[in-house]
């Protein structure tokens, strides 16, 4: 039996990716270890020796681990970038956030807004509120999520909104509706980057399963779950 392959990527890719793992496996017989955290909890755990074939989080993130030599030089590749979304409970009023003055009057309107305080898009939520002039308004209303769970938080009614990368509202359906991807003049795309383990058990496995996720094959299944490729990918 193959060894399998030890997959570390960040929460905002895991619906997509996941999605894609047992077709992996069913056309090569490799079986697939997928774990998934936030990108600044991934990039600290490799940091400290855990083990990993595959990595998926932040492009500068992975050149800061290639630096470290814990990712083989040269074997990066854009995998692709995440909009930013407003979600709420399914079955909600409709929400218009279709203007900076909207996603304003929406954000300021909403009684709680859960966020990713740890992550990558929580802090960009921060510091687009602060840029925008309303966070002494808005950030008392903030409500942290650990743990990547960020879109449920609505569905469990522990926040009315929540500030997420659209592939976690889409894959938190049907309690949760995506309301709307941040006004075009406010958003900010989380770029993903995908890389080998410079100690990979297997390298060329590893290689297997990064090709195969980046192939075209591959592209519509990841844009239904809010994974947009790279300009100029096919």
């Amino acid at each position: 039996m193959n060894q399998e392959i030890r997959l570390f990527g960040a929460v905002a890719v895991r619906p997509a990716v996941l999605a894609l793992v047992s077709q992996f496996e069913t056309a090569t017989g490799y079986p697939v270890a997928a774990k998934f955290e936030l990108n600044p909890t991934v990039k600290k755990r490799i940091e400290a020796g855990e083990p990993f074939d595959l990595v998926i989080i932040n492009p500068h993130m992975v050149q800061d681990l290639t630096s470290l030599g814990k990712v083989k030089a040269g074997s990066q590749v854009a995998f692709g970038r995440i909009a930013m979304g407003v979600a709420a409970k399914a079955g909600g009023r409709p929400l218009d956030i279709g203007s900076v003055e909207a996603f304003e009057h929406a954000l300021k309107s909403a009684r709680s807004i859960a966020y990713a305080a740890d992550g990558t898009s929580g802090g960009y939520f921060s510091g687009l509120l602060e840029r925008l002039g309303i966070a002494d308004e808005v950030k008392p209303k903030l409500v942290s999520i650990p743990g990547g769970q960020t879109a449920l938080a609505v569905a469990r009614d522990e926040a009315e909104l929540a500030v997420v990368p659209v592939t976690s509202i889409l894959a938190a359906a049907p309690d949760v509706m995506l309301v709307g991807r941040f006004p075009a003049e406010l958003q900010s795309y989380i770029d993903f980057a995908i890389a080998v383990s410079a100690d990979s058990r297997d390298t060329e496995a590893a290689k297997q399963l990064l090709e195969f996720l980046m192939s075209a094959d591959v592209d519509g299944t990841l844009a239904e779950r809010g994974v947009e490729r790279p300009y100029g990918h096919v």
